[in-house]
């Protein structure tokens, strides 16, 4: 048993990439002009691979990103609200 739960720990240990981490970044997104404008942001980068949680603020036209960074960066967040039709980019 125990060689077992060694083997699972390490299997999940090789599984991962070490370098990987979860970030979060905020985008801004002056081009939302209406209140159903942050769910076409919402969901194009939803469809992101590697983004984990979303949150569109209409209000403060911007999305707050949480994200796998092994899979995903802020390029590529941008470059999928500017897909859908609103260009964005990386709050300071």
């Amino acid at each position: 048993m125990k060689k077992l739960v060694a083997l699972v720990a390490l299997a999940a240990t090789l599984a991962t990439p070490a370098w990987a981490a979860v970030q979060t970044v905020t985008l801004a997104v002056p081009g939302m002009t209406c209140a159903a404008c942050p769910i076409t942001v919402k969901k194009a980068l939803t469809r992101v691979d590697g983004v984990q949680k979303v949150e569109v603020s209409y209000e403060k036209r911007e999305a707050v990103v949480t994200f796998d960074d092994a899979k995903t960066n802020a390029d590529a967040l941008t470059q999928a609200t500017e897909n859908a039709g609103y260009p964005s980019s990386v709050k300071q």
